[in-house]
């Protein structure tokens, strides 16, 4: 029965939608804001989320400012309440002190955020304002609450339970395809003939997330590649003169592009559930897969190696070597390895497998990683051993040639 409330609130929307406009357009966003937190009629609430998600939406960017700034200071949480309220709780633990105390140390712009979302297609336009705060956030620090709360709602609403994995392919609709090319960020896409290479033949594959409150907007796709072996090249996994392999003849998997799509759900990660539903669903398919494996970028070793006074070489053993350290032995403050790629899938219990020289020529591929690339490695039998040596110590697992490469680069170096 929800589709016949849907429609019924959908009419009675518009129809008291008219009697309310001007009710609320000489008012400010602000003052929105608050006629909504004060609200406890639905179509009158949905009325005025929809004035404020319109006004919002055709803010320049100094209006968008003060916006935040107004829920910054404005809808935040009073201290002095959160500290009476959690002294009530203490002194008679209750369920009407407990509920005194969570009211209180709520801040008010979450409860702003639930009932702006209750307006249709208000979910992609509240990914849309993190995206935008995302912006200030080098410039405003103080905008750093308003990021963690709207963080806070949109983990809970993209959480694993909420998300349907769907296949595309040649079949898919025309805009969702529209978007895989817009939103590749690994390996471009360069035309639809493209497009039509990595998704049509039989021993290709790409699977996206997708949200029910945004159907046709992928949050995060992966393009996977069935072959013999385990590559070492980008170039052969996507020339247009290779033959199609009959995808029951392969023996593995390989991710070569993953591909975030909406940058203002950055930091809610979904790679980790997208790679063990794929593994899943082609293990059933395929039985005779019998490896996983990505064809990663390296995207920041250029950049240490200039740092580190390592000059760039033509010498291949030598590119494997430096990229073999650099995975390995490179870190961050935190003891987590520098790369950022790295940190993804070590995380998600994969090894460090192996390194390739050449393996991407294009101008990106040459400017972030002088050409190399490498395999992650997805061992079905070592995936939770490799996650909580990870997470407990931060190491990093690795085959014994990556080791043996990265002892060497480490000879050289004394």
């Amino acid at each position: 029965m929800s589709w016949f409330a849907d429609i019924l609130s959908t009419v009675f929307e518009r129809r008291y939608r008219s009697a309310l406009e001007p009710d609320l357009t000489g008012r400010s966003i602000q003052e929105l804001c608050n006629d909504l937190l004060g609200s406890s009629g639905e179509i009158s609430g949905a009325v005025t989320a929809s004035h404020i998600l319109d006004r919002y939406a055709g803010m320049d960017r100094a209006e968008k400012q003060a916006f935040f700034a107004f829920l910054a200071d404005e809808m935040g949480i009073d201290p002095e309440a959160v500290r009476a309220t959690l002294s009530a709780f203490e002194a008679t633990p209750s369920k009407q002190s407990y509920r005194a105390f969570s009211i209180a140390a709520e801040p008010k712009r979450q409860e702003l955020a639930r009932r702006l979302n209750q307006v249709p297609g208000a979910t992609a336009q509240l990914v849309q304002m993190r995206d935008d705060l995302l912006g200030f956030a080098a410039e405003h620090p103080e905008f750093g609450p308003v990021d963690q709360d709207l963080r806070h709602l949109l983990s809970s609403w993209f959480n694993r339970g909420f998300l349907v994995l769907r296949p595309i392919d040649w079949e898919s609709p025309a805009d969702v395809l529209e978007k895989i090319i817009a939103y590749e960020a690994v390996h471009a896409i360069d035309s639809w003939e493209d497009l039509r290479r990595r998704v049509q033949p039989g021993d290709r594959r790409c699977f996206a997330f997708f949200h029910p409150a945004m159907p046709n907007e992928p949050l995060i796709f992966v393009e996977i590649a069935l072959t013999r072996g385990v590559p070492g090249s980008v170039q052969e996994l996507l020339s247009e003169k290779r033959e199609a392999l009959p995808a029951v003849d392969a023996d593995t998997a390989v991710f070569y592009s993953i591909s975030n799509c909406q940058s203002g759900l950055a930091g809610i990660s979904f790679g980790n559930s997208l790679i063990k539903q794929v593994v899943a669903d082609l293990s059933r398919e395929l039985p005779g897969l019998e490896t996983f494996v990505t064809l990663s970028p390296i995207p920041g070793l250029t950049t240490w190696a200039r740092e580190a006074g390592i000059e760039t070489t033509d010498d291949a053993d030598m590119q494997c070597q430096i990229a073999a350290h650099y995975l390995l032995a490179e870190k961050r403050r935190d003891g987590s390895p520098r790369d950022p790629v790295a940190r993804f899938h070590l995380g998600n219990g994969a090894l460090v497998h192996d390194v390739h020289a050449g393996a991407d020529l294009s101008p990106n591929g040459m400017a972030q990683s002088f050409g190399v690339m490498v395999n992650y490695l997805y061992d079905l039998s070592l995936i939770a051993q490799n996650h909580e040596g990870y997470a407990a110590e931060h190491r990093v697992a690795a085959s014994a040639r990556v080791q043996s490469l990265a002892a060497a680069m480490e000879k050289t170096q004394h």
